[in-house]
């Protein structure tokens, strides 16, 4: 039998009681959130800003394809200048909890989220500069980098989901629980 197919018998059948040394490690490491209000992390609570203005941002950009009416440049325009701003504040955050928390640190799924959301913040940064420097390229341009930037979002939201729900990353247990 392989270690890979140890790694799919339950831990409790396991002849060798289910240890996996590296996992051990990875699991000794506290990951609460460092970065927090009243017990709460900041960087989940900021994440949603950026998330909303990204889908607002393709929204307009679909809205002013259909209509040609320049208020949806406008509003495209601000969109993505709020999903840029608010991403770049709520990447500092989950920055600061990578490099302060060593339990969050040690998981890889935190290198992928945290990749997938640089990125994501530059190709809103390109978006955004590309209607700041001509409101027209916003057809094909503009709309094929929200289309873009939607895409880096799920591959974000997906890889800090599983951050959260699969290692527990920024979960408080109360003592009585």
């Amino acid at each position: 039998m392989t270690e890979t197919d140890k790694d799919q018998i339950p831990e409790e059948e396991r002849e060798d009681g289910g240890t996996n040394p590296v996992m051990a490690e990875v699991g000794a490491h506290d990951t609460q959130s460092a970065i927090a209000l009243v017990g709460h992390p900041i960087h989940a609570m900021m994440v949603h800003f950026p998330i909303a203005f990204a889908a607002g941002t393709l929204a307009a950009d679909v809205f002013y394809w259909w209509t040609g009416d320049p208020f949806w440049q406008r509003v495209g325009l601000w969109a993505v200048g709020g999903a840029f701003a608010s991403g770049v504040a709520a990447g500092i955050a989950g920055t600061a909890e990578l490099l302060l928390v060593k339990g969050i640190r040690v998981r890889v799924a935190s290198w992928t989220h945290a990749i997938a959301a640089m990125t994501l913040l530059s190709i809103l940064a390109a978006n955004w500069g590309v209607r700041l420097v001509d409101a027209d390229n916003v057809l094909p341009h503009g709309l094929g980098l929200s289309v873009l930037a939607m895409i880096f979002t799920g591959l974000a939201g997906w890889h800090g989901g599983k951050l959260v729900f699969d290692h527990g990353v920024g979960i408080i247990v109360s003592p009585k629980q």
